[in-house]
């Protein structure tokens, strides 16, 4: 069992955002929706209440042909789904971000790309929580992500694979990327911070790059502790960029209807 990377869970937003024109059917509706055409589906799905104590979860874990996450709530399970941060999920009954669910599902096939599981994963929710969706723009308190005075400090690389890492160590965060775009970069940060983050630092292409941080220190714009630096600080010192206050037009996913799962 392993972890999405965030390679796997962050994809360009085109194939995240599908086109709602008027008349098509809302995310969540006639399966994934008309543009993935014809529907995927696990054949065998639980969801249940999780047990009372034990760590929260951070999301669904993929296998060949599997999914599974326990302590997980809705809006985590739409945000991995959707391929969004917390801060493009938009409306809903409170419980989306409180109770939480043990989930499980297997499909006939062992399906290996993360993305098609994730298609399955909409497809699960709308059925098991009767889940509908649809796409807005909306301008919200964001952070701009600009190159530095001194111009970027990262390495280029031949080609974009969108490939970074995550990995956690005594409370502090390593982010390790190899040809990851700036979007990806934007996306990764927007998961970790209080705003979403958008790109305006009109590099093109791949980087490869490692950044570290306290996430104690996630929201505050200095620390003098080089063993407890702010993501702000270690974006402006390790990889010649910076992230600026601003209110930016963010594409956001609005949920219009959610109901708590009947019994398996």
């Amino acid at each position: 069992m392993r972890q999405m990377t965030r390679r796997e869970a962050v994809k360009a937003l085109a194939a995240a955002w599908v086109a709602a024109a008027p008349g098509a059917a809302a995310w969540g509706q006639s399966g994934i929706g008309a543009s993935y055409g014809e529907a995927l589906e696990f054949d065998v799905t639980s969801v249940k209440p999780s047990a009372p104590g034990g760590r929260w979860s951070s999301g669904i874990d993929t296998m060949p042909g599997r999914i599974q996450g326990d302590r997980v709530t809705l809006k985590r399970c739409i945000m991995q789904a959707y391929d969004v941060g917390p801060h493009q999920v938009l409306g809903g009954p409170e419980w989306m971000a409180t109770d939480r669910w043990r989930i499980e599902a297997r499909a006939s096939s062992p399906v290996e790309d993360d993305a098609v599981l994730m298609k399955m994963l909409r497809a699960l929710l709308a059925d098991r929580f009767q889940l509908a969706l649809h796409r807005e723009t909306r301008r919200l308190p964001a952070y701009v992500l600009e190159v530095g005075r001194n111009g970027p400090k990262m390495e280029r690389a031949d080609g974009v694979d969108e490939d970074a890492d995550m990995d956690g160590w005594r409370g502090a965060l390593t982010l390790k990327a190899k040809k990851t775009d700036m979007n990806s970069l934007a996306e990764v940060l927007g998961g970790r911070l209080d705003r979403p983050v958008v790109n305006r630092t009109e590099l093109a292409g791949g980087y490869n790059f490692t950044l570290h941080w306290s996430p104690a220190n996630g929201q505050v714009e200095d620390a003098d502790d080089a063993e407890d630096v702010s993501i702000f600080t270690a974006v402006a010192e390790q990889l010649g960029l910076r992230l600026k206050p601003a209110k930016e037009p963010v594409e956001v996913l609005v949920v219009d209807r959610a109901e708590l799962p009947s019994a398996n």
